[in-house]
């Protein structure tokens, strides 16, 4: 059984329109389910529970070009839901008029069950994570308050947060709140290694699959930890830094030497689709990332305890266990989510 969480907050039957004093239709509740096989939220729910129309104006939010300088550019630009939301194929993320990032586009899945957002963790609230897209020279280039004058200035907004919220007001925290509720309802959590986990139908592993999961538990669940596959750390894997842009990582955030090169664990769900990989985009494929785990982990004063073995840092794995577990990784795409109709661009 799946535990169901309904989200009921002082929510009036009816309310106005403040642009023509008509009567809207009921603001009806969303039920959030939480699969029985992940950890806790760690989103606070009861503070902004998601409703209809509050799901309704996050999501045309989501995939409104408004939020940009040049109004292009959407969250949706840079996370296509068949994907994963990453920005398939680009090793950089890109924004206005054509500018290239520096880190690749993380996938946007299970936010609420997250406790930091970004490679480097820089809010660790998913209500303000559109602030660094929306404000980045290179990726929306815009301000928080040009985007919610533009909001203002348009009539289907202003219905639609008239209906979606209580003060019905065009503001700041209710446009966060909004992005979050569309966010917060993206659950990934139907792939057939939930069916395996769960005992559902459509959950049978190859001999392969099996012994790829076996691989995974004893080698890399320290750090890609829990049904999540991720345990919202920082860690440094070891990656050889790009000479051209030398990311410091955490360390630019928290301004600690102890966070340099550290990165958050990124999740694996759905990670079959989800390529180039790394904070920075520089593999192509799975086997690429597996070869450089065994061949290529580079010693440094921050490498992570768990790749430090020896006079040769990384993790051993043999061609039988590589292949294993790319074939135990594949069972993580959950087509259910990546094609969910609630989410896709209209």
């Amino acid at each position: 059984m799946k535990k169901l969480l309904i989200l009921i907050s002082g929510l009036a039957c009816m309310s106005c329109s403040s642009d023509n004093d008509e009567y809207v239709p009921v603001n009806e509740p969303l039920v959030f389910t939480i699969p029985e096989n992940f950890p806790d939220l760690q989103y606070d729910i009861t503070a902004n529970p998601p409703t209809e129309k509050g799901f309704e104006l996050g999501k045309k939010l989501f995939y409104d070009g408004k939020l940009s300088s040049n109004g292009f550019i959407s969250c949706g630009f840079c996370h296509e839901q068949r994907f994963a939301f990453t920005h398939h194929g680009h090793q950089f993320s890109h924004g206005i008029d054509d500018k290239e990032g520096t880190r690749n586009t993380p996938a946007i899945q299970n936010a609420a069950f997250m406790t930091e957002f970004a490679w480097d963790g820089a809010t660790s609230h998913l209500d303000l994570f559109p602030i660094i897209p929306i404000t980045n020279e290179v990726e929306m280039g815009e301000t928080v308050s040009n985007v919610i004058s533009k909001i203002k200035a348009d009539g289907d907004y202003r219905k639609l947060f008239a209906q979606a919220f209580e003060n019905g007001e065009v503001n700041n925290e209710n446009f966060f709140k909004a992005l979050s509720q569309f966010m917060v309802m993206m659950v990934s959590s139907n792939s057939r290694y939930d069916k395996y986990v769960r005992g559902e139908t459509g959950g049978n592993f190859t001999d392969e699959e099996v012994y790829g999961l076996e691989v995974f538990r004893q080698k890399c669940a320290t750090c890609h930890a829990t049904d999540l596959f991720t345990d919202n750390a920082f860690r440094n894997n070891g990656l050889p830094p790009n000479p051209t842009l030398d990311d410091q990582g955490r360390m630019e955030v928290s301004g600690s030497e102890s966070d340099r090169y550290k990165f958050k664990v990124p999740s694996l769900r759905n990670v079959a689709i989800t390529k180039p990989y790394m904070h920075d985009g520089r593999f192509g494929s799975l086997e690429s990332v597996l070869n450089f785990y065994t061949d290529g982990v580079r010693e440094s004063e921050t490498l992570d305890p768990a790749l430090q073995n020896g006079d040769t840092p990384g993790i051993r794995l043999s061609t039988e266990e590589k292949s294993a577990l790319i074939a135990f990784l594949n069972t993580l795409t959950d087509d259910e989510y990546l094609n969910d109709e609630r989410f896709a661009e209209y």
